[in-house]
């Protein structure tokens, strides 16, 4: 169950990445706040995503079209103008799956007793904080 819960989120992640994405390449808007007003309430809606993991979504997808733009002003795709320049600027970006989330969503720890924590993390198949749990193990002093 928690296992399909994650799988389920990670996907619903990459589906809103890749329409943000469309979004972003329609209109032209690839900055974060701008992008956001445009998509925020329809991320969470649609894919049913928490606030937190909504934003990453689209924070991603900005980084991933600041990251084009940096490799086409290298020049790390050709000069403007050839087939792979081109084809680099004439569609949306999309996410393979499990690509626009790189891990898991954010978890939260508690500290407990003895040094141990418990880590817990939401998934959107309608699970809350107690769904995913796991013991951590603080870091090794040294």
């Amino acid at each position: 169950m928690q296992a399909a819960a994650l799988e389920v989120t990670l996907r619903a992640c990459d589906e809103a990445a890749t329409w943000a994405s469309g979004v972003a390449f329609e209109k032209d808007v690839k900055k974060n706040f701008a992008l956001r007003e445009r998509t925020y309430g329809e991320i969470k809606a649609r894919w049913r995503l928490g606030a937190q993991a909504a934003q990453h979504v689209i924070k991603k997808m900005c980084d991933a079209y600041a990251t084009l733009k940096a490799n086409l002003k290298a020049g790390n795709l050709g000069k403007p103008g050839s087939t792979r320049y081109r084809k680099a600027i004439g569609k949306p970006i999309t996410f393979r799956p499990e690509g626009a989330q790189p891990s898991p969503p954010p978890v939260t720890a508690r500290s407990w007793p003895g040094g141990r924590s418990t880590a817990s993390g939401h998934a959107s198949a309608g699970c809350g904080p107690s769904c995913r749990r796991r013991t951590l193990r603080p870091p090794s002093a040294g």
